[in-house]
């Protein structure tokens, strides 16, 4: 039997918040435990699998910027390589993506939403004006309309996670949040730096989040985290 502390610390582990054949990211996660080391190589991992793109799927008109063709990329929007949007993706007027970005198949980058140094795994869904910055968001997560990650801690000092008794140090001074697949963030929505949202959870609206949320819970305020029933998965 594990412990609570057990669980919490297994909840995110890659193995467990992301299921990485929704990705053409899933290289990058080789030898690693933990979602957050991943971070500094995005920028290095899209100009790798860039380089091997098919011509004939993916266009190529700015240094290290791949956008499949059947992609739908609004004219307002600005994107700064290094940079993938894969097959099937919306990316909306006035979206700035800003470099480090790997977008996934069939995502929604809304209007006005920013992204930095991130990872969009598959039916990822930023849909209103998001702001996703040195985060990770696992296969069909989905973040409400003004939902963001905040990705500094005031102090500039470097972030730690923290999951249930135990901190972890990361070493980063920008760390946003890891989502796991399909869970559910709520409208206007702040995650603060080096939260991690499990596998299939649910935060609600106007929440500011500063704890790891375990998988296949409900995060209704700090002090009030349920856990889902079967039927609610």
């Amino acid at each position: 039997m594990y412990t609570k502390q057990e669980l919490l610390e297994m909840d995110i582990e890659i193995k467990n918040l992301f299921s990485l054949e929704h990705t053409r990211a899933a290289a990058l996660f080789e030898g690693l435990k933990r979602p957050w080391e991943a971070l500094p190589s995005i920028g290095d991992m899209i100009r790798k699998i860039g380089a091997a793109l098919p011509e004939e799927e993916f266009d190529h008109p700015a240094e290290d910027v791949w956008i499949a063709k059947d992609a739908k990329v609004w004219p307002t929007a600005w994107i700064t390589g290094p940079c993938i949007i894969d097959h099937g993706t919306e990316v909306r007027h006035c979206a700035f993506i800003r470099g480090n970005a790997l977008v996934g198949q069939n995502c929604v980058v809304g209007n006005s939403v920013e992204l930095k140094n991130v990872i969009l795994f598959d039916n990822v869904q930023t849909p209103h004006y998001n702001y996703v910055g040195d985060s990770i968001l696992g296969y069909r997560a989905h973040m409400g309309a003004g939902s963001i990650t905040s990705n500094v801690k005031s102090d500039r000092s470097l972030v730690t996670v923290k999951v249930g008794e135990a901190v972890f140090e990361t070493g980063l001074k920008k760390f946003g949040a890891m989502i796991g697949d399909q869970a559910e963030i709520g409208c206007n929505t702040v995650l603060n730096p080096g939260v991690i949202v499990g596998r299939a959870s649910t935060v609600y609206p106007v929440s500011c989040v500063r704890c790891t949320v375990p998988a296949y819970a409900i995060y209704k305020d700090a002090d009030n985290i349920v856990f889902k029933t079967k039927s609610m998965r």
